[in-house]
């Protein structure tokens, strides 16, 4: 081999070694979510309800906090407590950063959750989680816009109805953007992990 050979050979090495290294650091650049990454989707984008305390509230008044909002209501046998209690727990498992988490719970049920119930509900996992609520008529456009589903289970009595609904999880970043659905049972330790990341960025 001629020493013009082997430079250029030396020389094609060095660009693929470069190219290389520039598409790891792409790669290393997103962060890899436990969660599924929906950053850019045109729906969830924003809410207007009124919390538990009678305050109007919108995602921009959790700017600087990972907010984690979920849909249930409060006589949810199973799914919702269960939800519920997880995210308590991943506030635990974020330490100090645990500040920096906002859980919010959106009732599917306003006729039976009044404001008195559902803050009793969110002091049984913790007291600085806020439930929200809209009017029974405005509900079907928000879920709709949050992808949600929900329909009633008829009871025995006018008021022992239950709801099939969905189970999952919205994730927001600290700058209001919606990023992650989390599935239902995906336990505290990775929506831990995927709160951390996005603290971490912001």
């Amino acid at each position: 081999m001629n020493k013009r050979a082997a430079l250029k050979i030396t020389a094609c090495g060095g660009l693929l070694a470069l190219g290389m290294g520039l598409l790891g650091a792409c790669s290393e650049s997103k962060p890899q979510f436990s969660g599924v990454d929906i950053t850019g989707a045109d729906y969830a984008k924003n809410f207007r309800l009124t919390d538990h305390n009678g305050q109007e509230r919108s995602i921009d008044d959790f700017r600087g906090k990972a907010v984690i909002l979920f849909f249930g209501y409060t006589q949810c046998p199973d799914v919702c407590p269960t939800s519920m209690a997880e995210l308590a727990e991943v506030k635990k498992l974020l330490g100090p950063d645990g500040n920096k988490l906002q859980g919010l719970f959106v009732t599917l049920d306003p006729e039976r959750d009044t404001p008195e119930l559902l803050k009793a509900y969110m002091v049984n996992f913790d007291p600085t989680f806020l439930a929200l609520r809209t009017t029974p008529d405005k509900l079907a456009a928000l879920a709709k816009d949050f992808k949600i589903y929900y329909k009633k289970a008829e009871g025995k009595t006018p008021t022992s109805y239950t709801l099939d609904h969905s189970a999952g999880s919205y994730t927001f970043d600290p700058q209001g953007r919606l990023r992650l659905y989390n599935r239902y049972g995906s336990g505290a330790p990775a929506l831990a992990a995927d709160v951390k990341l996005l603290l971490k960025a912001s």
